[in-house]
């Protein structure tokens, strides 16, 4: 059933709930049964709008995975306007995911690509990694330890102390990291999980 028949019938269905409210009633047991059937309704509608809610998420996902790219069972999306990490990663957080969090080389290599691809002349991104916590404990966006790391060692990455606590990756590094101070301008690369 498409979204214009599901609000349709559910609106059917509140008024029919509206209306059974004002019927006068004829016994205890008609007063139950009605009770019964109002919460089988009711029942009913939180189902249906769990079903159109998660409708409008994928949805909105599919639109997210249009608009950048589809790997390892995420959608990445790239967003050209620089904010700092922190607002970087609300954005992400407003739109449904975080930043990008690389678990391998392959994502890395993969989000190197992409940005390179649809940023062109494009230099740093920021990533979901950060020490803000402990210094040099990295942790992504949901404080869960990070096992993979592609520091740009020529550059004895990281260098920060606590000043740069920040990750960013780097297109002239060839998709390298390094720890940078949060408050600089950045683009920024945002991820979806696909369910």
């Amino acid at each position: 059933m498409g979204r214009p028949g599901l609000v349709f019938l559910l609106a059917l269905i509140s008024i029919s709930l509206q209306q059974g409210n004002s019927l006068p009633s004829r016994t205890r047991k008609a007063v139950s049964t009605r009770q019964t059937d109002e919460d089988d309704l009711k029942s009913q509608i939180n189902k249906l709008w769990l079903e159109v809610n998660s409708l409008k998420e994928m949805q909105a996902l599919q639109t997210v995975c249009l608009r950048g790219i589809k790997a390892h069972r995420k959608c990445y999306l790239a967003i050209e306007e620089p904010k700092h990490y922190h607002e970087a990663n609300e954005d992400c957080i407003a739109q449904g995911g975080t930043l990008a969090i690389p678990r391998d080389l392959l994502e890395n290599n993969d989000l190197r690509n992409y940005a390179r691809r649809v940023s062109p002349g494009s230099r740093e991104f920021w990533i979901g990694v950060t020490d803000i916590v402990k210094e040099g404990q990295y942790v992504d966006v949901n404080s869960v330890p990070v096992g993979f790391f592609n520091w740009d060692r020529s550059k004895k990455q990281p260098t920060g102390g606590k000043r740069e606590s920040c990750v960013a990756l780097s297109l002239p590094a060839q998709g390298k990291w390094h720890d940078e101070v949060c408050r600089s301008l950045k683009k920024y690369i945002c991820e979806y999980l696909i369910p």
